[in-house]
C-alpha cells in the first residue's frame, strides 16, 4: 500500500512540475508553483519526513510563489517606457529654422 500511495504522489509531483515549465503566464505560474510546493509537501509527509515537508509548505508553497508574484506585480506596475513624443521644432520635418 505504501508503494501505491509513493507513485501516486510522485505523479503528481510530475505532473505539476510539468504544468509549472508549460505555462507562460507569470500569475499562474506562481499558482501553478504553489501547488507544486504543496505536491512536494504531501510526498515528503508520504515518505516520512514532516520536518521536510512543513519546510516546503513555507518556502515552496507560500514564499516563493508570493515573491514571484510581488516581483509580476512591480514590473507589471512599472510598464513600458513610452516612446518620446517629437519637439515642434522637430515636428515639421525641419530642424528648428527660425
Amino acid at each position: 500500500m505504501d508503494d501505491v500511495l509513493i507513485v501516486v504522489t510522485l505523479l503528481l509531483v510530475a505532473a505539476a512540475a510539468t504544468a509549472a515549465v508549460l505555462v507562460r503566464d507569470p500569475a499562474r505560474q506562481a499558482l501553478v508553483l504553489s501547488l507544486l510546493g504543496l505536491t512536494l509537501a504531501l510526498l515528503f509527509t508520504v515518505l516520512q519526513a514532516p520536518d521536510v515537508a512543513l519546510s516546503q509548505l513555507a518556502v515552496g508553497s507560500a514564499l516563493t510563489p508570493l515573491l514571484l508574484l510581488l516581483s509580476v506585480r512591480k514590473i507589471r506596475r512599472r510598464g513600458l517606457p513610452r516612446p518620446a513624443e517629437p519637439s515642434p521644432s522637430t515636428a515639421n520635418g525641419r530642424r528648428g529654422t527660425a
